[in-house]
């Protein structure tokens, strides 16, 4: 497997979309693998549910360590896509912005991975932040998610300007 390197542009994040706030793919492959996430980050903020549910594959799983109730032990989340983009779909505490920041992608045949640093926002109101660790496909129809792991912190998050409305 090839090593990608990150390269030291900086993409800025359009005001129109929750743009991932990236580090320039070195690749067209490495590009469009990065357009799939960023196109669920967009789908997120314009609560477009098919959009959403057309960046994943049918087998999609999101996985992730969560706070646990009442402040207990931490308890790991597992999520089909389908279940991930219905909540996304019925939540109402603000449009879901989710931006990623500085990723690191890399190939291997049919293969991709996003590692990628990310803040999450409920309109401009900041919820969290951590890392995405996203696996895709290459399928007849594209790149699709099969995927997502995350940490998800509440302090201690880097300092970022908020999103734009």
């Amino acid at each position: 497997m090839r090593r990608v390197t990150r390269s030291t542009l900086l993409l800025l994040a359009l005001a129109a979309t929750s743009a991932l706030a990236a580090q320039a793919p070195s690749s067209a492959e490495e590009r469009e693998v990065l357009s799939v996430v960023q196109r669920m980050f967009d789908a997120m903020r314009a609560r477009d549910t098919a959009a959403m549910q057309s960046t994943f594959h049918a087998s999609a799983r999101l996985v992730g360590m969560r706070p646990g109730p009442a402040g207990g032990a931490p308890v790991v989340q597992v999520l089909s896509a389908s279940d991930f983009v219905a909540r996304m779909g019925r939540d109402t505490r603000g449009t879901w912005i989710e931006r990623g920041w500085e990723p690191q992608v890399r190939v291997s045949g049919t293969l991709a991975t996003v590692w990628a640093e990310y803040d999450f926002h409920f309109g401009t109101t900041f919820s969290h932040c951590g890392v995405d660790a996203v696996q895709l496909l290459r399928t007849s129809a594209g790149w699709r998610i099969i995927s997502i792991a995350d940490t998800y912190v509440r302090e201690g998050c880097p300092t970022r300007p908020p999103p734009t409305p």
